[in-house]
C-alpha cells in the first residue's frame, strides 16, 4: 500500500488546482451595470436645519420611495408640511425587473448623502434608475433642460453611419409615440433607448425626446455613442459592429468604447477551460504515478 501516502497530496493539490475555478465561474457571469454613476446634481444651497426637522422629512421621504421601488418603476411622494415639506421622486429604467429597481433605489439615498451633503434639492442618476428631491419653493426648471450629456468614440462608424444613427432615433421617436414612456429599438448595429419621466404626458414626452434626439445629433456629431439627459425623459445610442452584447433586465446599452463586459467574460471562460485542462492533466499524473508506485509494491 505505499502509493496511499501520496494520494491525499494528490487530492490536496488538486484542490488547489479548481479552487481558483470555483471562484471564477461566478465572475464569469457578465456584471450588472444599472448602479453605475452617471451624474450627480447638487443644489449650491445647503439646507438650514437646526432643529432636525428637514432630516427628518427627507430621512422619512427616502424610506417611502425606496419601499416603493420594490413594485412600481416610478413614484412620487412629498414629505413634511408648509415651508418644511419636500417632495421627491424615483424612476427605473422600462427594462429593469421590480429587484434591480430596488436594488439600484436603494443605494440612491447613501449616493445623495455622500455625493451632495444636505443641498435644498439634489438629483442622483445611475444608469438603471434615478432619485430626486427639492425642497418647497425651490425654483422649478424646465423639463427640456439639458442636465448631463455624454458623447465617445469619433468617427468610427464608417461611411453613412450619420444617416443609420438618424434613422435609428428617428424610429425611437416614433416609438415613443406609443405612450409607454419607454422603448428600445435597432437599425443596422445602432442601438437606441429613450425613457420619459413617468408623470410625463404622451404629447409631452415626444417633445422632450424630439429635443433630446435633435442634441444628440448636435452635441455627438459623428460619436457612435452618446447619451443626453433632460430635466424630463433621456436618450442613449450605441453603435455595435459585430452585434449588441446580449441584454438582460440588468444591463444597458453601454458604450462599445468603454463597455469591458464581453472582454472579461471570454478571458474568464478560457481560463476556466484552461484551469479545467490543468486540473484534468494533474488528475491524470497522480493516478500515472500512483499506478507504477503500485508496480513497484508489487515487484517487492
Amino acid at each position: 500500500m505505499g502509493w496511499l501516502p501520496i494520494r491525499p497530496f494528490c487530492l490536496f493539490s488538486l484542490f488547489l488546482v479548481f479552487f481558483p475555478i470555483l471562484e471564477l465561474i461566478p465572475l464569469a457571469k457578465s456584471a450588472s451595470d444599472y448602479t453605475n454613476l452617471v451624474y450627480k446634481g447638487c443644489a449650491k444651497q445647503d439646507l438650514s436645519d437646526p432643529t432636525g426637522v428637514y432630516s427628518q422629512a427627507i430621512s422619512a421621504l427616502f424610506g417611502t420611495l425606496i419601499a416603493q421601488s420594490s413594485k412600481a418603476k416610478f413614484f412620487k411622494t412629498s414629505s413634511g408640511s408648509g415651508q418644511t415639506n419636500i417632495s421627491g421622486l424615483f424612476q427605473c429604467r422600462g427594462d429593469l425587473s421590480n429587484v434591480d429597481c430596488y436594488n439600484c433605489v436603494s443605494q440612491l439615498p447613501i449616493l445623495i448623502d455622500k455625493l451632495c451633503g444636505k443641498p435644498v434639492a439634489a438629483r442622483i442618476q445611475l444608469q438603471g434608475c434615478y432619485m430626486l428631491y427639492e425642497v418647497e419653493g425651490f425654483p422649478q426648471i424646465s423639463g427640456l433642460e439639458m442636465l448631463y450629456k455624454t458623447c465617445s468614440g469619433k468617427n468610427a462608424g464608417g461611411a453613412g453611419f450619420e444617416e443609420r444613427r438618424d434613422t435609428a432615433l428617428n424610429s425611437l421617436e416614433n416609438g415613443m409615440g406609443s405612450g409607454n414612456g419607454f422603448y428600445t429599438t435597432n437599425y443596422e448595429s445602432v442601438y437606441v433607448l429613450g425613457q420619459c419621466e413617468g408623470d410625463v404626458g404622451t404629447s409631452d414626452c415626444g417633445k422632450c425626446v424630439q429635443n433630446a434626439v435633435q442634441r444628440a445629433q448636435v452635441e455627438c456629431g459623428s460619436s457612435i455613442s452618446g447619451q443626453i439627459y433632460l430635466d424630463k425623459c433621456f436618450i442613449s445610442y450605441s453603435y455595435y459592429p459585430n452585434g449588441a452584447p446580449k441584454r438582460s433586465s440588468s444591463s444597458s446599452f453601454s458604450s462599445p468604447e468603454t463597455s469591458t463586459g464581453s472582454g472579461q467574460t471570454t478571458g474568464k471562460t478560457v481560463a476556466i477551460i484552461v484551469g479545467g485542462a490543468a486540473g484534468v492533466g494533474f488528475l491524470v499524473i497522480c493516478l500515472l504515478f500512483a499506478r507504477n508506485l503500485m508496480k513497484k509494491h508489487d515487484n517487492f
